[in-house]
C-alpha cells in the first residue's frame, strides 16, 4: 500500500494493526479460556486458586474487546480509500489477499458486535446461539489474522528498517490520529471497567452492571422470577447423595451444620464482578455425610430451576474439596435474597458466575 494522503499511510495502518493485534490476541486467549472453563474438554482442568483469577481474565476479555471497537474503526478508516481501488483485483495472489482481509474484517465486526450485544443483554437481536457462534467465529478471526500478518510481514519489516518520517504540521497528523484512537480506547475502557474495578465505578457510565448495585449489594443477572422460582417454602429439602447413602436436609438442618465464612467474588462472563462476604456449609462437609469426602469423581450440583443450560453445574474433585467452596446460606450476614438463590446457592473460588448454581436442590457425588 502506498500513502493515500498526508495522514493515511502504511505506517499509520501498521501501528493501528499492531495495537489491534495485541487487543484481539488478549481477547481471544481469555475468551477461549472462559469457554473451556464453562464447557471443559476432557483434558482441561481449571484450579480453584488463586481465588480472583477468573475475575481478572474475564475482566481482561471484556475490556480488550471493548477497546478493540475504536481501534478497529480507526484501522478501517486508515485503509478506507483502498477498499475502492481500481482494478479491485490484480491477479490471483491479490485476490486471495483481499479475500483474507474481507474474512478478517467480517469476523472482527461480528465478534465485537455480538460481544457488545451479549454484555448489554440484547439477545433478541441475535437470532442464533451466541456461545457457539461467538466461539467458532473467534477461531476464524484468529486464522484470518495470522494469514494477514504473514502476508504483510515483508511490509512490516521494511517499515521497521526505514527511518521514521518527521511529524506533520497543520491539520491532522498520523501521531494525532494515533493519539485520538488511543484516547478513545482508554475512554471506552474507563467507561466500562467499573463493572469489575470498583474504584472506577463513578466514571463507568457505560457499564451494564456495577458492584454494589443489586439485592443485598450484589448484582444479579437472572432473577428468581426469570428462572421460574416463585417461592421456596418449609417443605424444601436438599438431597445429598454419595457412596454411603442419601440425606434429605431441611434449611434448619443446614443451619445446624458448621457454618463457614468466605470473601469471594461473583465474576460474570459478561465482565462484571463483585466481591461479597458469604457464609454457609462447606461442600466438603456435605460430601463427608455421604461417604464422599475423598471423592475422585466430579460432583454435580443441581438447581430447583426447571430448565436452562446452567440449571446444573459440575465441580471437579479438587474444587469440591476446597475449603472455600460453600453452599452459601447468607450474604453480608443476611439470609440470601430469593434472587441470590435462597435458600442456598453454590459459591466457589475462581469460578464463572453462571456456574455458581442458585436455588440448589441436589448435590450428587
Amino acid at each position: 500500500m502506498n500513502d493515500a494522503g498526508p495522514v493515511r499511510s502504511v505506517r499509520l495502518t501498521a501501528n493501528l494493526g499492531l495495537w489491534l493485534a495485541v487487543a484481539f490476541t488478549t481477547c481471544l486467549v481469555t475468551g477461549v479460556l472462559s469457554h473451556y472453563i464453562q464447557h471443559p474438554p476432557g483434558w482441561f482442568h481449571w484450579p480453584s486458586r488463586p481465588v480472583q483469577l477468573y475475575r481478572i481474565t474475564q475482566g481482561l476479555h471484556v475490556a480488550s474487546g471493548l477497546a478493540s471497537v475504536p481501534l478497529l474503526t480507526a484501522k478501517i478508516w486508515s485503509v478506507f480509500p483502498k477498499l475502492f481501488a481500481w482494478p479491485p483485483v490484480r491477479g490471483l495472489g491479490h485476490a486471495l489477499e483481499r479475500a483474507a482481509v474481507g474474512l478478517l474484517s467480517a469476523a472482527a465486526v461480528f465478534e465485537l458486535v455480538t460481544g457488545v450485544l451479549n454484555i448489554a443483554y440484547w439477545y433478541r437481536l441475535m437470532p442464533f446461539g451466541f456461545i457457539g457462534a461467538h466461539y467458532w467465529t473467534a477461531w476464524i478471526l484468529a486464522g484470518a489474522l495470522l494469514l494477514h500478518l504473514a502476508a504483510k510481514l515483508p511490509l512490516i519489516r521494511g517499515l521497521a528498517a526505514e527511518p521514521r518520517p518527521a511529524p506533520g504540521t497543520g491539520g491532522w497528523t498520523r501521531r494525532g490520529v494515533l493519539a485520538l484512537t488511543g484516547t478513545a480506547a482508554g475512554a471506552v475502557t474507563l467507561a466500562t471497567a467499573g463493572q469489575t474495578v470498583a474504584p472506577l465505578r463513578r466514571v463507568s457510565l457505560l457499564a451494564p452492571r456495577l458492584p454494589g448495585v443489586g439485592p443485598q449489594g450484589v448484582p444479579v443477572n437472572k432473577t428468581a422470577a426469570a428462572a421460574g422460582i416463585v417461592r421456596v417454602d418449609e417443605s424444601y429439602r436438599l438431597l445429598v447423595t454419595g457412596p454411603a447413602g442419601r440425606h434429605a436436609l431441611s434449611l434448619a438442618d443446614l443451619l445446624a451444620l458448621p457454618q463457614v465464612g468466605a470473601e469471594l467474588p461473583i465474576a460474570c462472563v459478561e465482565g462484571w464482578s463483585a466481591g461479597a462476604a458469604w457464609s454457609g456449609v462447606r461442600v466438603a462437609d456435605l460430601l463427608r455425610l455421604v461417604g464422599a469426602a475423598e471423592t475422585d469423581r466430579p460432583v454435580t450440583v443441581e438447581s430447583l430451576q426447571a430448565d436452562g443450560p446452567y440449571r446444573a453445574s459440575v465441580l471437579e474433585p479438587g474444587q469440591a474439596r476446597d475449603p472455600l467452596t460453600l453452599l452459601a446460606l447468607r450474604v453480608g450476614g443476611e439470609p440470601l435474597h430469593l434472587d441470590h438463590g435462597y435458600p442456598c446457592r453454590l459459591i466457589a473460588p475462581n469460578r464463572p458466575g453462571v456456574l455458581q448454581t442458585k436455588w440448589v436442590a441436589k448435590v450428587t457425588a
